[in-house]
């Protein structure tokens, strides 16, 4: 070959064109990614567009533009997604979405805070004393509160502080979801289990004649996502309660979903002020289901009993963070949560607004079609309980793609179509549905 000839091929071939990663990295709008999201992340994505070069698949001049088209928005893996499920706590998908005001409050609480220290004094305070205040104004039958990282993690620390034997009715030893056994938790606390009544019936005297100098507890654990009909017996708090007054026995009842206070539309579900009121020493919940906050285990009521828990050597390892005590603040006090505005949520409403976004995308030229649907609480809360909603029908082709969109759309299959609920979205969430639709539509055009 001349030298002529090797000068042309090393300046038309792409692969001597390859830009330094130094270079690269150093481009303005490249150097800011770098400082959002961490050198390591950005300088892979430098060295896949490097590679595309050298395969002749992208101009060395488009580096830069295709390194900050395939960064990820945030240096989390986690992506936020579309919730058309229809399932309102939907445990896939991260269980309740926190409010703006809870957002706010998470962010607020990332840099350094007064979490534990009392800013009048300069000294130690009480940790997370906003959040504990806030839930005793919600429940005011509650004498003291406690926040741990979840409801398994406060039934575990009840469990190790009460230790000796807890009695409990078969009915209540159930299992929920990923294979997650309440009977296997309490006896990895090292306590032991007294068994009580039959899986469908269970009394009074079944409870009181399992009493002896050993018990640690009596427990109470909302059966969750499964119901027992038929010829079937149950003991109350309000029965139990007074039963067990001046044994020195405490009541702890696991409420699950994390009801506040008596909802119109579940009579059936607990809530925390009426299971206090009605004797409870102590009701635990889960933060991150129908009271609409983070991921937490509340406990709340017999402020003797708190303490207790409060300075067993288990709660320093069960304890929450500083987010996690600003999101549940701010819950508690703030504005209506969405699951709460979701439950609430006008079935007219709902039809108006999938009519509206079927008409949107048949203007668009997608076959979409309003239709009424049900959806449900999930998270184990009220598992019979129907609400009326209305969803947009698609080809059921849609799911899959939805899927990988951006930002992802979980819907579900029924039949011969895809079905995109709108009772587990908010009205704001309704034009980004649109918009995903229609690029998945577009993509097959």
């Amino acid at each position: 070959m001349t030298t002529d000839a090797t000068t042309t091929a090393a300046t038309t071939d792409p692969r001597r064109r390859v830009p330094r990663t130094d270079t690269v990295l150093a481009d303005p709008a490249v150097a800011a990614a770098v400082q959002r999201l961490g050198r390591e992340l950005v300088k892979r994505a430098v060295q896949v567009a490097q590679q595309r070069v050298r395969k002749g698949d992208l101009p060395p001049d488009d580096v830069v533009a295709a390194v900050l088209a395939g960064l990820p928005g945030t240096a989390s893996s986690l992506s936020p997604v579309l919730n058309a499920t229809g399932v309102l706590v939907h445990t896939n998908l991260g269980r309740a979405p926190l409010s703006g005001a809870a957002v706010a409050a998470v962010v607020a609480a990332s840099g350094t805070t007064d979490v534990e220290l009392d800013l009048g004094t300069g000294r130690r305070g009480p940790r997370g004393e906003g959040a504990l205040s806030a839930l005793l104004t919600a429940v005011p039958a509650a004498e003291a509160a406690l926040v741990v990282n979840n409801c398994a993690a406060a039934l575990a620390l009840v469990a190790t502080a009460f230790g000796g034997e807890l009695v409990i009715a078969r009915g209540e030893l159930v299992e929920i979801g990923d294979g997650f056994r309440i009977p296997d938790l309490l006896v990895s606390t090292g306590a032991r289990l007294r068994e009580v009544g039959t899986t469908n019936r269970v009394s009074l005297t079944d409870y009181t004649d399992a009493l002896g100098p050993g018990t640690g507890a009596v427990l109470k654990v909302h059966p969750s996502n499964f119901v027992v009909r038929g010829f079937t017996r149950s003991a109350d708090v309000a029965e139990l309660a007074p039963a067990l007054a001046g044994t020195g026995v405490p009541l702890v009842v696991d409420v699950g979903s994390g009801l506040l206070r008596p909802h119109p539309l579940l009579p059936d579900e607990p809530d925390l002020q009426t299971t206090l009121a009605d004797g409870a020493d102590l009701v635990l919940c889960s933060g991150d289901k129908l009271l609409g906050g983070p991921q937490a285990g509340i406990v709340l009521g017999s402020a003797a009993l708190v303490q207790r828990l409060r300075r067993h050597p288990l709660y320093r390892a069960l304890r929450v963070d500083k987010t996690t005590l600003a999101a549940l603040e701010a819950t508690v006090r703030g504005p209506v949560p969405p699951v709460r505005q979701m439950l609430d949520a006008d079935p007219a409403g709902l039809q108006a607004r999938a009519t509206a976004v079927a008409a949107a995308l048949q203007a668009r030229g997608i076959e979409a079609v309003a239709v009424a649907s049900t959806a449900r609480v999930g998270g184990g809360g009220a598992p019979e309980f129907e609400l009326p909603s209305s969803a947009v029908a698609l080809d059921p082709r849609f799911a899959e793609p939805l899927r990988h969109g951006d930002p992802p759309v979980v819907g579900h299959l029924d039949g011969d179509r895809t079905l995109l609920d709108l009772r587990s979205l908010l009205p704001a969430d309704d034009e980004r549905l649109i918009t995903a639709v229609t690029e998945v539509a577009r993509r097959w055009s």
